[in-house]
């Protein structure tokens, strides 16, 4: 017995022997290659496992790894190093890499290092985003992301701006990609009532407080988000303290901005000839085609008082003023932007906080546009124990939005612009102090006297729980939150075009609760040397529900009581209303990499969605994907041009769910009345139990390479998607009661190229770098079951087969007989005609360009950095659809733009400009006379600074010490003779958003804005 026991002991310390042969210990340190000063926060993983650990505050490391294993090194700004273990003591020099910010980059609930990515994604860092005086941060990432096109749409503050993933992959329901913020999908869209243009909830998040943006481009990458990933996904990643770095870091910067241009209109002299001219021109036609003719006589010179009398008549004016005044400048005024920044970070072992505050107040261009943002967060990472941490990501904001009215609105200051120049803008004489007996409303009174403010409240938070029960598993439970309180409030004075005679009050109150729980397994396994496998599987659910209370009333005692508590009476209004969706989500995902060089992945998610038919409502999106690592084949291991080379492949299936109306899948009834009994109605839209997702296939190919030890790298995809069942509405016959369906059908696709070239030009003490993107994107809508979709007798934007989205559709415009100044159109046998009901419909243009990319290059020295980016967009044609009032030789009284003095005035006049004829709309038909090319460079973003040297800053108890100058759209090289070319105006609301592209319609332009900075660290 006593032998047994002895041997059993024996055994069990050899076991243990054995097991503890199997690990040993690493320690080392970190450091840059440039200075040789420790790194920390750099993070240290075991190849193939979850084993890791950080640098602490001088770039040292301790951690137990397994025999064979390799450790990686990672940190963002840095380029990654794989090392194998084979001494108890590892030292790293880690190069900066200016081009790929981030080796390990986010993915959808998970990282992946960069060579090891099967899909297309693109990950930029806090560099590019922060400091830039944007109202959001994705008008900070214009130019530097390879096939994304970001549009600002206008000059207005806090306005929703437009992003394209891979071209439009719908018609109807969005395509804006899905925003996840820390891991939890927020609120993206605009849901207030009280402006046809949408206001950008983005705009809520603070760019200095984000570490990375990584957008998912293809299905390999984005299919891990299912029926919302059909347009992308972007995933926002806060900044976290690091392990034994604690910083405090403060910032300012104050600025100017204007608007990048000014467009010229007629003066008081120009105004009077051009159209004293208009009018007699009028006079002598026949009677019978001449209003003027008419009503007036033909101008034979014999009454003086002809033109003063047509000019009182018709619009109120008088011929013989002096005044001059110019309207065109007084929309906009020198803008301002100011803002500070403050955060703390830091930590140890444990526990890891980053705590931050910010305010910006920006005075924009636009009179009356003002936007100001308050915000606070913190981020807490702790360590329960070796397999037990916990996280919590929490921001509070405050934002509130003097708006600018829409652009279709009289009151929109830029529609000042029609006013003539005869007319004064101030009245003294007037309570208001402005003249308001102009031809239209004079948008100073309202900018003046009227309140139209959007202010919110909003929370968005994540608490996690991470459990590594054993090794190489990792269970992550995530519970999120968007919390959007807004409030909007209209008055218009007494003294408006729209408040009188009593005032005009409006309120409306939004709620709106998004939560999201996400649960997650992870296990990753290294088989010996050459196997690793990284297994995810889980269930997501979200919940949105937004309610709402609207109401409007008229009749204020004075201007002073501008509450609605004060209205004598309460108008019709928008009532009481709610809404809301759900979403279960199941998914899974596997990674494999053999040898360290192929590379598999495979994905799928099942989306249960509340938005669509019992029959239909879950959808099945799966992605697979494979890569080869081609540089680690023998044959290029001692290569030394070829440093890095990988080909990928993927295909995969997504959807998008996002349609604009809840209940689409289901016919509603609402309360009515008839008289003062109480009823039910039901809606105009007939609900459809078959409706399902719209289905997006998409296949890609790409090349990631690097030269020369990576002084040359970059990425060249090809894709191709197509979009089915596209969520559509069907118009019914109203003999049925119902005016329209939502029904799945039709089919679009976009196919395109990416191309993206990073260079390291010069690398010693000084130093130069390049990156440069450029995306071609096609767009066909190839099946709409014989549909044309437009947006009415104005605008030309249409959806057709065979076309891409938008397409501008109509009469072309010939140019002017020269005989007469007649207008001329063409017509289908290629003659013209000066009778536009008789030319041919014919496409006009695409408002979708080319391509589009940017250019960036950075210099460094001793202390001192210049970086310039250039934002370019090619191939696109933009339609001024203000341009039959301010640009169509003098129709009627609205004033000019000064193109229109090269009008056609006598027999033989070679021009593009008709006749003047006044009300005898010569040449006044949506044409193409309004088309032009919208292409432009644009000197986006130029920033001049200067680090001070660290013994420099450590005299003033600094850690770090940076003075910057900024300069934002500085320049703009385009033929477009509008004010911007990088607009689209918005106001016809969501229904077209997708496809009124390319609109001008009194839209002002973006701000140039200088400014200057400095941030200091502690």
């Amino acid at each position: 017995m006593k032998q047994k026991v002895l041997l059993s002991l024996v055994l069990y310390l050899l076991l243990g022997i054995s097991a503890w042969a199997q690990t040993r210990a690493v320690s080392g340190r970190v450091t840059g290659a440039g200075d040789g000063a420790g790194l920390p926060g750099v993070t240290v993983l075991e190849r193939g496992t979850t084993n890791g650990t950080s640098t602490d505050s001088g770039g040292n490391f301790t951690l137990n790894v397994q025999e064979g294993a390799s450790l990686v090194f990672s940190s963002i700004g840095f380029v990654s190093q794989t090392v194998p273990v084979t001494g108890g003591t590892i030292n790293v020099r880690l190069q900066t890499n200016e081009t790929l910010l981030n080796e390990a980059v986010v993915v959808g609930y998970g990282t992946q290092a960069k060579r090891d990515l099967t899909g297309s994604v693109t990950q930029l860092g806090s560099k590019d985003v922060e400091n830039v005086p944007t109202v959001s941060f994705e008008q900070a990432i214009q130019g530097r992301t390879p096939g994304v096109q970001i549009n600002q749409g206008s000059g207005k503050l806090g306005q929703g701006v437009t992003i394209r993933v891979r071209g439009s992959s719908s018609i109807t329901a969005s395509n804006q990609p899905l925003y996840v913020i820390d891991g939890i999908p927020v609120t993206s869209q605009y849901v207030g009532l009280a402006s046809s243009e949408p206001l950008n909830p983005l705009a809520d998040l603070n760019p200095n407080d984000i570490e990375s943006i990584t957008i998912l481009k293809d299905a390999a990458a984005s299919a891990i988000y299912g029926s919302r990933a059909s347009n992308g996904v972007v995933l926002v990643t806060t900044k976290k303290g690091r392990q034994g770095e604690s910083k405090v870091n403060v910032g300012y910067y104050v600025g100017t901005s204007r608007a990048t241009r000014i467009r010229e209109f007629l003066n008081r002299d120009q105004y009077k000839e051009f159209f004293g001219e208009s009018i007699t021109n009028a006079s002598l036609f026949s009677p019978d085609d001449s209003y003027i003719a008419d009503e007036y006589g033909p101008n034979d010179g014999s009454d003086p008082d002809y033109l003063a009398n047509v000019f009182a008549n018709e619009g109120g004016l008088d011929y013989n003023s002096n005044t001059d005044t110019p309207w065109n400048e007084l929309a906009f005024r020198k803008g301002k932007v100011a803002q500070y920044d403050a955060n703390i970070s830091g930590g140890d072992a444990k526990t890891r906080f980053y705590i931050s505050g910010n305010y910006s107040d920006q005075t924009g261009i636009i009179i009356g546009n003002q936007y100001r943002r308050g915000s606070l967060r913190t981020n807490f990472d702790h360590n329960v124990s070796d397999k037990l941490k916990v996280g919590l990501n929490l921001s509070l904001v405050r934002s509130v939005n003097d708006r600018v009215p829409d652009d279709n609105a009289f009151t929109n200051p830029i529609q000042m612009n029609a006013l003539p120049p005869l007319q004064a803008a101030y009245d003294a004489a007037d309570p208001t102090g402005f003249n308001r007996g102009t031809l239209y409303e004079n948008a100073l009174v309202s900018t003046n006297t009227a309140t139209n403010r959007s202010g919110n409240y909003r929370s968005i938070g994540t608490a996690t729980l991470t459990f590594q029960p054993i090794k190489n598993l990792t269970l992550r439970s995530e519970l999120g939150g968007d919390f959007l309180s807004l409030r909007e409030e209209l008055y218009y004075s007494r003294l408006s075009n729209d408040g009188a005679p009593d005032g005009y009050g409006y309120s409306n109150q939004v709620q709106a609760v998004n939560y999201t729980t996400n649960n997650t397994a992870t296990w990753a396994q290294a088989i010996g040397e050459d196997h690793t496998f990284d297994v995810l599987a889980g269930f997501s659910f979200q919940r949105y529900d937004q309610s709402q209370s609207a109401v409007e009333g008229r009749g204020f005692p004075s201007d002073q009581f501008r509450r609605l508590a004060s209205a004598a009476r309460f108008t019709s209004g928008s009532g009481s209303s709610g809404t809301g969706y759900s979403f279960l989500s199941l998914l899974s995902r596997v990674n494999y990499a053999f040898a360290n060089r192929y590379l598999l992945s495979a994905s799928v998610r099942g989306d249960q969605s509340s938005r669509f038919g019992k029959e239909n409502r879950w959808g099945v999106f799966p992605a697979a994907s494979a890569g080869w690592v081609i540089s680690e084949e023998s044959f290029l291991q001692e290569n030394n041009v070829v440093s890095f080379l990988k080909l990928r492949g993927s295909y995969g299936l997504t959807g998008n769910a996002e349609i604009f109306n809840n209940f689409a899948a289901r016919t509603l009834y609402t309360g009515s009345q008839y008289g003062s009994e109480p009823g039910i109605v039901p809606s105009t839209e007939l609900g459809n139990d078959q409706l399902t997702w719209e289905n997006t296939a998409q296949a890609d190919l790409g090349l990631e390479f690097g030269f020369l030890n990576d002084r040359i790298t970059g990425e060249v995809d090809v894709y191709q998607k197509n979009t089915t069942d596209l969520l559509l509405q069907d118009q019914l016959p109203y003999t049925g009661g119902y005016q329209t369906i939502y029904r799945n059908f039709g089919k679009l696709r976009n196919r395109g190229l990416e191309i993206s070239l990073n260079t390291r030009n010069i690398d010693n003490a000084f130093k130069w770098t390049t990156n440069f993107n450029v995306t071609f994107n096609r767009n066909e809508v190839s099946d709409l079951n014989g549909q044309i979709l437009n947006t009415g007798a104005r605008n030309l934007s249409n959806v057709r087969e065979g076309e891409p989205i938008g397409v501008f559709w109509g009469i072309e415009y010939a140019g002017v007989d020269p005989a007469n100044g007649d207008a001329l159109y063409y017509t289908a046998d290629g003659s013209t005609t000066n009778v536009p009901g008789d030319a041919e419909r014919r496409r006009l243009g695409d408002p979708n360009p080319d391509f589009t990319g940017g250019l960036t290059n950075t210099i460094a020295f001793k202390g001192f950095e210049v970086s310039l980016l250039n934002q370019f967009v090619y191939g696109n044609d933009i339609y001024n659809s203000a341009g039959f009032f301010q640009s169509v030789n003098g129709d009627f009284f609205d004033n000019q733009t000064v193109d229109q003095l090269k009008r056609w005035q006598k027999p033989g006049d070679v021009t593009d400009v008709p006749q003047a004829r006044f009300l005898m709309g010569n040449g006044s038909r949506p044409s193409s006379r309004w088309i032009q090319d919208g292409s432009f460079l644009r000197f986006k973003n130029l920033t001049i600074a200067y680090n001070l040297p660290k013994e420099w800053a450590g005299k003033a108890r600094l850690s770090n010490a940076r003075i910057y100058v900024t300069g934002q759209n500085l320049l703009t090289l385009t033929k477009y003779e509008g004010y911007d070319p990088e607009v689209n105006s918005s106001f016809n609301g969501a229904a077209f958003t997708n496809y009124l592209v390319g609109h001008d319609f009194y839209t002002p332009p973006l701000a140039k804005t200088w400014l200057v900075g400095v941030n200091l660290g502690f």
